[in-house]
């Protein structure tokens, strides 16, 4: 075993890059774990066709460093994978990375150490590296789902995952192409796909909401505004619910709305594009009457960009709210179905059997096909972390203690494994907000944490069992007060058989999680147990208050709300 390492970071993605550049701050030893052969993360992995980001490319970049921001244009209003990929390279080479990250490894376990208070890490070559502490950078929609068919086996076309695209691409002229899944993968490569094929035909189980990018180059005008002053920029677009500017209306309810001005607003924000749509009205996310308006709004949009009404009937969801599941961004998604190489096929109606040896056989009909695409999703927030053998104090690995879902503090720390940090972990904003702000948040959290710890000299940095219990139940009372835990969506873990339903991301906006986590360094690190050996140097048992909803919340919303709140304390004996 080599030499101990400060800090072993998992995962060379934007997180894991920008971890590895504060360790080197701090002076620290460290190393980069990366199962690809290059860095980026999810825009590596991530080439399908279409694929782009959908936050806006000005505020999807790091703002830590001012040159970096004045140095490097976008093309785009919502940059496309190659693009953000050149950028993670060039972030990479900037800051002189590369030589610190060990491409095209795994790490296969971690187990603590008590005696070292550390880790032993053990990677797919069988080397074992020690390190005081473990970073876990390995993204929210790293793990594809193992998601097959029967007879998949005995197909003779080529099969495709969104998920695991070929790096050289693929060129589907000609050919005879199904895809199944209608997620926001699929929904960005279906357009790119139906214009190369002979001939496409979607496999859709379940329909979702997309709204339109209006791509296309960032305006001058706009440039010149984010180059004034990008410092003030960042702080209003980190100082909101999803870390990004939406212009939100806190206080205007569409139930208490004429409908004609709803209309106009609406009308307005969905010709801008985007997620500007998501915070049209306070209520929209809680009031289920309040989401019905906006949702049929969207509906009316998808009626009128499809010309067939029978196939818009089964673009248009029915079974969740409104903003429920992730919303999808897209460019011509809803017109490709007018095109004559393009059918839609309802796996509801029509279920899928088996996979043949010429393509697709569902209940009703057969289907040749010369390739067939898998857009079937990822195990979201947990599965990169599961899949790691990590045990800790008591030889306990995380999926054993994550048995009925995923339980952190602040989302950041699991109690019983010390000195180990998730990025974006389950019970933190993450995945409901604009990534790069989360990322760059918590990893300076975790910066400081490290640095405290030096400071004082102590070992050791763990959770406290009744903190994370604390966190868990405020990140599940926090989603019950909203209408999101009602859609079956990743976010629940629902997607993939088997794995407990819980609302895994903390749904309170990253300004609130930001206070919080400010106020709980405030008070010493409440929480947190911190020691050095057998010494315990601080051990705070007084907690932060967490936020009861908005003051400015009408009376009626604050009603259904705690109504939520004290059904969801019944249900699970907490009343």
């Amino acid at each position: 075993m080599a030499d101990r390492l400060d800090v072993l970071i998992v995962g060379a993605g934007f997180s894991g890059m920008y971890m590895a550049l504060k360790c080197r701050e701090q002076g620290l030893k460290f190393e980069v774990i990366e199962a690809g052969s290059g860095v980026g993360g999810t825009w590596y992995w991530n080439r399908y066709p279409g694929a782009r980001v959908d936050i806006q490319s000005l505020e999807y970049s790091f703002g830590f460093d001012e040159t970096l921001e004045q140095e490097w244009r976008w093309s785009e209003r919502y940059a496309p994978q190659a693009e953000l990929l050149a950028y993670a390279n060039h972030v990479a080479d900037r800051y002189d990375l590369k030589p610190h990250i060990r491409f095209s490894t795994r790490v296969t376990a971690a187990h603590w150490d008590a005696a070292a208070d550390g880790w032993n890490v053990t990677l797919d070559s069988g080397a074992v590296i020690a390190a005081r502490f473990l970073v876990l950078a390995t993204g929210c929609l790293s793990v594809p789902t193992d998601v097959t068919f029967s007879g998949i086996g005995d197909y003779r076309g080529r099969i495709y995952r969104t998920s695991r695209w070929p790096h050289e691409g693929v060129d589907f002229t000609g050919q005879r192409v199904g895809i199944i899944g209608t997620g926001s993968s699929a929904i960005q490569s279906i357009p790119i796909i139906a214009q190369q094929a002979a001939h496409l035909t979607v496999f859709q189980r379940t329909p979702n909401y997309s709204m339109p990018a209006h791509n296309g180059p960032i305006p001058e005008a706009d440039w010149q505004e984010w180059l004034q002053d990008p410092r003030a920029y960042r702080a209003r677009s980190r100082n909101t619910v999803g870390g990004f500017w939406n212009e939100a209306r806190e206080e205007t309810l569409a139930t208490q709305t004429p409908p004609d001005e709803i209309k106009a607003e609406l009308e307005r924000r969905w010709a801008w594009g985007g997620f500007r749509i998501l915070s049209g009205f306070a209520d929209q996310g809680i009031d289920p009457d309040a989401n019905r308006i906006i949702a049929s709004f969207v509906a009316a949009k998808i009626r009128e960009q499809v010309k067939d009404p029978k196939v818009a009937e089964l673009l248009t969801p029915k079974d969740h709210p409104f903003g429920t599941k992730r919303p999808c961004v897209d460019t011509g998604y809803y017109a490709t179905y007018n095109r004559d190489n393009v059918e839609l096929i309802d796996l509801r109606s029509d279920p899928l059997e088996t996979f043949t040896a010429t393509g697709i056989r569902t209940q009703g009909r057969s289907f040749d096909f010369d390739a067939v695409v898998l857009a079937t999703g990822f195990d979201a927030m947990t599965g990169a972390i599961e899949r790691i053998d990590i045990r800790g104090v008591n030889g306990e690995t995380i999926k054993e203690h994550w048995a009925h879902g995923p339980e952190t503090y602040l989302g950041l720390m699991v109690a019983g494994f010390p000195n180990l940090f998730l990025i974006t972990g389950p019970g933190s904003p993450s995945v409901l907000t604009n990534m790069i702000h989360s990322i760059e948040q918590h990893v300076e959290y975790v910066a400081d944490i490290i640095a405290s710890l030096n400071a004082a000299q102590a070992g050791r940095i763990e959770a406290t069992r009744e903190a994370e219990q604390l966190w868990t139940d405020h990140v599940d009372q926090t989603a019950a007060m909203t209408l999101l835990p009602q859609a079956n969506s990743w976010y629940m873990g629902a997607n993939v058989p088997g794995k407990p339903r819980r609302f895994m991301p903390y749904a309170g906006g990253l300004h609130t999680y930001t206070d919080i986590c400010n106020a709980v360094k405030a008070k010493g690190w409440e929480g947190f147990v911190v020691a050095r050996g057998a010494q315990v140097i601080s051990e705070s048992r007084t907690f932060t208050t967490y936020p009861p909803p908005p003051e400015n919340m009408a009376p009626h919303l604050m009603e259904l709300a705690m109504g939520r709140v004290a059904q969801w304390m019944q249900d699970h004996g907490r009343a």
